[in-house]
């Protein structure tokens, strides 16, 4: 029979020992790791505020310059006598043609569009009295049927046009009762998901998509022509509006535009000696034997007061950018609303 081997108590002790080292050791290593990347995590985040709160400071300092160079625009046409805004001004100068503005670890630059140069969705609110003998549509109505259809894509008969005007008309509008060819709650409860009509003015041009008849190809067409600023009545500024904008200029009786190659002889006069006012406008030989323009001419001015900033900034390999709509009121500049995301 063989005896038991001995082991001495030291051995087993030593033994234990290691062992709980071990563990120590792997449990320590575990917590440096978590630590660490709790701290990088930590350090990035930060970091990333930090270069964004920077990045915000200096697009908001593009708003206050902006702000400046409408002001100075505002005491140069006061100075000079002649109250209008051009592209030939300072402020209209497109950020292509100007240089950044540098500073230590990136740049800046911005550059201001006229609001009034587009089409204001809001005047759609405003629309005649039905019934017989009253006019069908307003002026702006008429205006907004001509530029749907010199869209060209997606293509849109006078009836589509008119068809979708109604129902914008009937977005806007404070009562729920649809006109002939608009459409209110009853229409909307229907769809999916089901909403009601906002029957207010629309803060943000995004909200035609929820319009009736308004598809996404529209939409996406219609898009750089249409604003929502100012919410009060305004004009179309005759020395800011694009080609496009142009060819929705018509006599009273005519629902349909002005052609591609009429608008582009108009916007070529303009870029060539300017219009002097509405009247040097309407003599050109685009309007030549077209009468009664008298309604769209009470939606066209020389003036604005509604401008979009849009400011980009780097700092840090990082890119923002800022979207800002200001309102100009004697010499004094508002931001009406604001924007911004990093690309």
């Amino acid at each position: 029979m063989r005896c038991p081997r001995y082991n001495p108590p030291g051995r087993a002790q030593r033994g234990a020992a290691l062992v709980v080292a071990m563990l120590v050791f792997a449990v320590s290593a575990a917590l440096v790791v978590a630590m660490q990347g709790e701290f990088q995590r930590f350090y990035t985040r930060h970091a990333n505020l930090l270069v964004a709160e920077q990045a915000a400071a200096y697009l908001r300092g593009a708003e206050e310059l902006a702000g400046m160079a409408l002001i100075q625009d505002r005491d140069n046409d006061k100075n000079n006598g002649l109250m209008r805004d051009d592209l030939t001004e300072f402020w209209a100068m497109p950020a292509s043609e100007r240089p950044p503005y540098s500073f230590e670890g990136g740049w800046m630059i911005g550059e201001l569009e006229d609001l009034q140069g587009r089409f204001n969705l809001n005047w759609l609110a405003e629309r005649p009295p039905q019934g017989e003998g009253q006019p069908r549509l307003a002026p702006a109505q008429k205006q907004f049927i001509r530029l749907l259809q010199a869209l060209g894509e997606p293509a849109l008969s006078e009836y589509e046009a008119r068809v979708i005007t109604e129902s914008i008309g009937d977005w806007l509008d404070a009562d729920r009762v649809p006109v002939a060819d608009g459409a209110e709650d009853d229409y909307y409860a229907a769809r999916t998901p089901a909403h009601r009509s906002a029957n207010r003015p629309m803060a943000s041009v995004s909200e035609l998509r929820a319009v009736a008849n308004v598809t996404p190809e529209l939409y996406a067409a219609l898009r750089p022509w249409v604003t929502v600023w100012p919410q009060e009545p305004q004009f179309l500024n005759i020395h800011t509006a694009p080609a496009m904008l142009l060819r929705s200029i018509n006599s009273d009786d005519s629902l349909l535009p002005l052609s591609e190659d009429e608008g582009a002889a108009l916007l070529q006069y303009r870029e060539e000696s300017g219009f002097l006012d509405k009247t040097d406008l309407f003599a050109h030989p685009v309007f030549q034997g077209k009468q009664d323009m008298d309604e769209i001419s009470g939606l066209l001015g020389e003036r604005s007061d509604y401008f979009l900033l849009r400011a980009e900034a780097e700092v840090a390999d990082r890119n923002m950018r800022l979207y800002s709509v200001l309102q100009r009121r004697n010499r004094r500049i508002s931001s009406l609303a604001r924007a911004s995301g990093s690309l």
